[in-house]
């Protein structure tokens, strides 16, 4: 009897801590080499991160600006240089042979974008789920110069109570990493002057392209 209750726990222990799956930052053995191998490239190319990753369990990053496909590639420099786990939200048409398993190590979750509201609540339910998880997004949600940008972002924080960490990747300093952690009060008005006032120090790979959150 207790044998099995000592087994029962430990499968609960189990299922609380469990990954959602396997990635890039959390494979065993991988990660230490892509670790490695991003800190090499980081000195060659000379970039730098900066900043230090609080001890959240749950937290969601916005990376800005968003203006390159570079922006993902050293984006994942700097990310290995924090030792995080992460994943990203992407379009459930990205999840297709042949590209599904690649989408998936690079830390991709499937979710289904045909009804917005829905976006926002299934990422508020994956944060309920688990007891530790991140994500990471660009919050303009394209490349392309836009008017302002989506809130969806906002939206999931105050759902699922949790910080919001304003990462970044200024192009003129060649540095990127963490630069303020907002917890959310509520008031999109004044949270988003906060973040605002911070991505006006960032340098963009293409500032003709960056745009700023407006004051809602």
């Amino acid at each position: 009897m207790i044998e099995s209750s000592k087994i029962f726990f430990r499968a609960i222990v189990t299922m609380k801590t469990k990954r959602i799956q396997y990635t890039m930052f959390n494979t065993p053995i991988v990660k230490h080499i892509l670790r490695a191998l991003a800190f090499i490239l980081r000195t060659l190319l000379g970039w730098k991160k900066v900043g230090r990753l609080p001890d959240f369990p749950k937290y969601l990053a916005i990376l800005a600006f968003h203006t390159s496909n570079w922006d993902v590639f050293y984006g994942i420099l700097i990310a290995f240089g924090f030792n995080v786990d992460i994943y990203f939200m992407a379009k459930n048409q990205l999840f297709r042979f042949p590209f599904a398993p690649l989408v998936r190590f690079l830390g991709g979750i499937p979710i289904d974008r045909s009804v917005s509201s829905n976006t926002v609540q299934a990422t508020i339910d994956m944060y309920n789920k688990h007891e530790k998880f991140a994500i990471a997004l660009a919050p303009e949600g394209t490349r392309k110069k836009v008017e302002k940008w989506k809130t969806g972002f906002y939206h999931i924080a105050t759902g699922a109570h949790i910080p919001i960490i304003l990462a970044f990747l200024d192009y003129k300093t060649k540095s990127g990493g963490i630069g303020a952690i907002l917890h959310p009060t509520g008031d999109i008005k004044t949270d988003f002057k906060t973040i605002r006032d911070f991505y006006t120090q960032v340098h963009a790979r293409y500032p003709e392209l960056a745009s700023l959150p407006q004051e809602e």
